[in-house]
Protein backbone atom coordinates (compact mmCIF):
# COMPACT_ATOMS: atom_id res chain seq x y z
CA UNK A 1 0.00 0.00 0.00
CA UNK A 2 1.15 3.40 -0.94
CA UNK A 3 0.95 6.54 0.72
CA UNK A 4 0.65 9.89 -1.37
CA UNK A 5 2.44 12.49 0.28
CA UNK A 6 0.41 15.47 0.85
CA UNK A 7 2.44 18.98 0.26
CA UNK A 8 1.72 21.29 3.16
CA UNK A 9 -0.10 24.67 2.22
CA UNK A 10 2.74 27.65 2.00
CA UNK A 11 -0.09 29.75 3.07
CA UNK A 12 -0.02 28.23 6.27
CA UNK A 13 3.92 27.55 6.29
CA UNK A 14 4.32 30.99 8.37
CA UNK A 15 1.80 30.67 11.23
CA UNK A 16 2.64 29.20 14.15
CA UNK A 17 4.24 30.48 17.81
CA UNK A 18 7.96 32.00 17.66
CA UNK A 19 8.82 31.00 20.98
CA UNK A 20 12.65 32.71 20.04
CA UNK A 21 10.60 36.75 20.26
CA UNK A 22 10.60 38.00 23.73
CA UNK A 23 9.56 41.04 25.22
CA UNK A 24 12.44 42.86 25.48
CA UNK A 25 12.86 44.11 29.19
CA UNK A 26 13.61 47.79 29.88
CA UNK A 27 15.69 47.56 32.75
CA UNK A 28 18.31 49.95 31.46
CA UNK A 29 20.97 47.17 32.44
CA UNK A 30 20.49 48.01 35.98
CA UNK A 31 21.16 45.46 38.58
CA UNK A 32 18.89 45.29 41.62
CA UNK A 33 19.23 44.58 44.90
CA UNK A 34 18.25 40.77 44.28
CA UNK A 35 21.15 40.43 41.54
CA UNK A 36 23.73 41.72 43.93
CA UNK A 37 22.26 39.09 46.68
CA UNK A 38 22.43 36.17 43.72
CA UNK A 39 26.28 37.57 43.11
CA UNK A 40 26.72 36.96 46.54
CA UNK A 41 25.48 33.67 46.67
CA UNK A 42 27.44 32.95 43.87
CA UNK A 43 30.71 34.53 45.38
CA UNK A 44 29.95 31.94 48.18
CA UNK A 45 29.57 28.90 46.33
CA UNK A 46 32.34 28.91 44.31
CA UNK A 47 34.82 30.57 47.42
CA UNK A 48 37.86 28.05 47.95
CA UNK A 49 37.27 26.41 51.27
CA UNK A 50 40.20 26.63 52.36
CA UNK A 51 40.32 30.42 52.41
CA UNK A 52 36.76 31.01 53.12
CA UNK A 53 35.56 34.60 53.12
CA UNK A 54 36.21 36.55 55.78
CA UNK A 55 33.57 37.98 57.87
CA UNK A 56 33.92 41.73 57.56
CA UNK A 57 34.73 40.92 54.14
CA UNK A 58 31.19 39.68 53.74
CA UNK A 59 29.62 42.43 55.73
CA UNK A 60 30.66 45.43 53.74
CA UNK A 61 29.96 43.68 50.63
CA UNK A 62 26.63 42.99 51.80
CA UNK A 63 26.58 46.97 53.48
CA UNK A 64 27.39 48.22 50.18
CA UNK A 65 24.87 46.29 48.15
CA UNK A 66 22.44 47.84 50.82
CA UNK A 67 23.60 51.21 50.33
CA UNK A 68 23.67 50.97 47.07
CA UNK A 69 19.53 49.94 47.12
CA UNK A 70 19.03 52.87 49.39
CA UNK A 71 20.83 55.39 46.95
CA UNK A 72 18.69 54.00 43.93
CA UNK A 73 15.45 54.49 46.61
CA UNK A 74 16.65 58.03 47.68
CA UNK A 75 17.09 59.06 43.80
CA UNK A 76 13.26 57.64 43.13
CA UNK A 77 12.08 59.82 46.10
CA UNK A 78 13.98 62.85 44.91
CA UNK A 79 12.50 62.06 41.44
CA UNK A 80 9.12 62.42 43.00
CA UNK A 81 9.78 65.23 45.32
CA UNK A 82 10.64 67.36 42.14
CA UNK A 83 7.59 66.76 40.14
CA UNK A 84 5.93 67.57 43.09
CA UNK A 85 7.35 70.57 43.35
CA UNK A 86 6.59 71.64 39.73
CA UNK A 87 3.21 70.91 40.46
CA UNK A 88 2.93 73.24 43.14
CA UNK A 89 4.69 75.92 40.95
CA UNK A 90 2.32 75.30 38.14
CA UNK A 91 -0.46 75.71 40.56
CA UNK A 92 0.99 78.84 41.58
CA UNK A 93 1.91 80.45 38.24
CA UNK A 94 -1.94 79.56 37.08
CA UNK A 95 -2.73 82.02 39.50
CA UNK A 96 -0.82 85.09 38.21
CA UNK A 97 -2.91 85.13 34.77
CA UNK A 98 -4.80 88.51 34.78
CA UNK A 99 -2.26 89.93 37.19
CA UNK A 100 0.40 92.08 36.32
CA UNK A 101 4.06 91.18 37.24
CA UNK A 102 7.36 92.99 37.28
CA UNK A 103 10.34 91.71 34.73
CA UNK A 104 13.35 93.73 33.55
CA UNK A 105 12.40 95.05 29.86
CA UNK A 106 13.35 97.99 27.15
CA UNK A 107 9.82 98.00 26.13
CA UNK A 108 6.13 99.10 28.26
CA UNK A 109 3.03 97.94 27.17
CA UNK A 110 0.30 100.15 27.31
CA UNK A 111 -3.43 98.54 27.22
CA UNK A 112 -5.06 101.60 26.91
CA UNK A 113 -7.47 100.53 29.69
CA UNK A 114 -4.93 100.79 32.84
CA UNK A 115 -2.10 103.28 33.68
CA UNK A 116 1.41 101.58 32.35
CA UNK A 117 3.90 101.30 35.83
CA UNK A 118 7.38 100.49 36.43
CA UNK A 119 10.18 101.11 38.71
CA UNK A 120 13.98 102.11 37.83
CA UNK A 121 16.92 101.15 40.62
CA UNK A 122 19.19 104.08 41.38
CA UNK A 123 22.24 102.83 42.96
CA UNK A 124 24.18 106.12 43.96
CA UNK A 125 23.13 109.59 43.99
CA UNK A 126 22.10 111.55 40.99
CA UNK A 127 21.63 115.09 39.90
CA UNK A 128 19.01 114.17 36.56
CA UNK A 129 16.90 111.42 35.66
CA UNK A 130 15.10 111.35 32.44
CA UNK A 131 12.55 108.80 30.95
CA UNK A 132 11.97 108.26 27.17
CA UNK A 133 9.20 106.51 25.54
CA UNK A 134 9.73 105.90 22.04
CA UNK A 135 7.42 103.85 19.44
CA UNK A 136 8.90 101.23 17.02
CA UNK A 137 10.59 104.15 15.06
CA UNK A 138 12.49 105.62 17.78
CA UNK A 139 10.38 108.65 17.58
CA UNK A 140 10.18 110.55 21.45
CA UNK A 141 6.63 109.69 22.06
CA UNK A 142 6.65 111.07 26.16
CA UNK A 143 9.38 111.81 28.31
CA UNK A 144 9.94 112.30 32.36
CA UNK A 145 12.57 114.31 34.09
CA UNK A 146 13.25 113.59 37.98
CA UNK A 147 15.56 115.97 39.52
CA UNK A 148 18.00 114.42 42.46
CA UNK A 149 16.18 111.04 42.31
CA UNK A 150 16.43 109.25 45.40
CA UNK A 151 19.00 106.64 45.40
CA UNK A 152 16.87 102.89 45.48
CA UNK A 153 13.68 102.47 43.98
CA UNK A 154 11.94 105.20 42.04
CA UNK A 155 8.70 104.32 40.66
CA UNK A 156 6.77 106.13 37.85
CA UNK A 157 3.50 106.04 35.64
CA UNK A 158 2.39 106.44 32.33
CA UNK A 159 -1.04 107.20 31.18
CA UNK A 160 -0.70 107.19 27.50
CA UNK A 161 -0.50 110.93 27.14
CA UNK A 162 2.12 112.03 24.46
CA UNK A 163 3.83 114.89 23.68
CA UNK A 164 2.65 115.07 20.43
CA UNK A 165 6.06 114.53 18.38
CA UNK A 166 5.49 110.80 17.60
CA UNK A 167 3.18 109.15 14.80
CA UNK A 168 0.96 106.70 17.04
CA UNK A 169 -1.52 109.20 18.84
CA UNK A 170 -4.94 108.91 19.02
CA UNK A 171 -5.92 112.42 18.08
CA UNK A 172 -4.12 115.14 15.86
CA UNK A 173 -3.98 117.55 18.74
CA UNK A 174 -1.40 117.49 21.14
CA UNK A 175 -1.48 117.32 25.54
CA UNK A 176 -0.37 121.54 25.36
CA UNK A 177 -3.81 122.57 25.79
CA UNK A 178 -6.02 121.76 22.06
CA UNK A 179 -9.33 123.05 23.06
CA UNK A 180 -12.08 120.22 21.83
CA UNK A 181 -15.54 120.95 19.98
CA UNK A 182 -17.27 120.50 23.50
CA UNK A 183 -15.10 123.07 24.75
CA UNK A 184 -13.11 120.42 26.86
CA UNK A 185 -9.39 119.90 26.38
CA UNK A 186 -8.09 117.33 23.91
CA UNK A 187 -5.74 115.29 25.66
CA UNK A 188 -3.53 113.14 22.88
CA UNK A 189 -3.04 109.17 23.74
CA UNK A 190 -0.98 107.05 22.37
CA UNK A 191 -2.61 103.75 20.84
CA UNK A 192 -2.80 100.62 22.79
CA UNK A 193 1.24 98.88 21.69
CA UNK A 194 4.18 98.05 22.82
CA UNK A 195 6.38 100.92 23.23
CA UNK A 196 10.43 101.53 23.75
CA UNK A 197 11.53 103.06 27.04
CA UNK A 198 14.66 104.28 27.95
CA UNK A 199 16.35 105.69 31.36
CA UNK A 200 19.16 108.02 31.09
CA UNK A 201 20.68 109.19 34.30
CA UNK A 202 23.27 112.08 35.36
CA UNK A 203 25.27 111.64 38.77
CA UNK A 204 26.17 113.85 41.19
CA UNK A 205 29.81 112.76 40.93
CA UNK A 206 29.47 114.34 36.99
CA UNK A 207 29.40 111.05 35.09
CA UNK A 208 26.99 110.15 32.78
CA UNK A 209 25.07 106.51 32.30
CA UNK A 210 21.90 104.62 31.41
CA UNK A 211 19.67 102.49 33.78
CA UNK A 212 17.57 99.03 33.22
CA UNK A 213 13.69 99.52 33.90
CA UNK A 214 11.35 97.54 35.83
CA UNK A 215 7.90 97.66 33.68
CA UNK A 216 4.72 96.06 35.18
CA UNK A 217 2.42 93.48 32.40
CA UNK A 218 -0.54 91.35 32.61
CA UNK A 219 0.15 87.75 32.82
CA UNK A 220 -1.84 86.77 29.40
CA UNK A 221 -1.01 82.59 29.93
CA UNK A 222 0.85 80.54 31.32
CA UNK A 223 3.16 77.72 30.09
CA UNK A 224 3.84 74.14 31.95
CA UNK A 225 6.65 72.98 29.38
CA UNK A 226 8.07 76.16 27.60
CA UNK A 227 10.85 76.00 25.02
CA UNK A 228 13.74 76.59 27.64
CA UNK A 229 12.14 74.19 30.00
CA UNK A 230 10.12 74.78 33.64
CA UNK A 231 7.23 77.23 33.76
CA UNK A 232 6.97 80.09 31.32
CA UNK A 233 4.81 83.38 31.87
CA UNK A 234 3.49 84.44 28.51
CA UNK A 235 3.05 88.56 29.16
CA UNK A 236 0.67 90.57 26.89
CA UNK A 237 2.99 92.32 24.55
CA UNK A 238 6.55 91.08 25.74
CA UNK A 239 6.30 87.26 25.12
CA UNK A 240 7.51 84.60 27.73
CA UNK A 241 9.35 85.23 30.39
CA UNK A 242 10.77 82.32 32.76
CA UNK A 243 8.91 82.34 36.41
CA UNK A 244 11.90 83.04 37.99
CA UNK A 245 12.77 86.15 36.39
CA UNK A 246 9.32 87.88 38.22
CA UNK A 247 10.63 90.62 40.56
CA UNK A 248 7.39 91.01 41.79
CA UNK A 249 3.29 90.49 41.13
CA UNK A 250 1.09 93.18 41.16
CA UNK A 251 -2.83 92.92 42.66
CA UNK A 252 -3.87 94.12 39.40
Amino acid sequence: MMTSSVDSNSALGGMYWDNTSKVEEKNNGALTQADFFALLTQQLAYQDPTKPVENDQMIAQMTNFTMADGIGSLNQSFKGFAESMTSNQALQASSLVGRSVLTQSDEIVFTGETLSRGNIELDKPATMMKIRIENDKGELIQSFSVENPKVGKNEFVWDGTTNGTGSNSTTPDDSTGETGADGEDVIDRVNAGVYKIKVDVSYADGTNGSLPVNVYTPVGSVSLNGTAGGIMLNLIGLGAVKLGDVLEVSYT
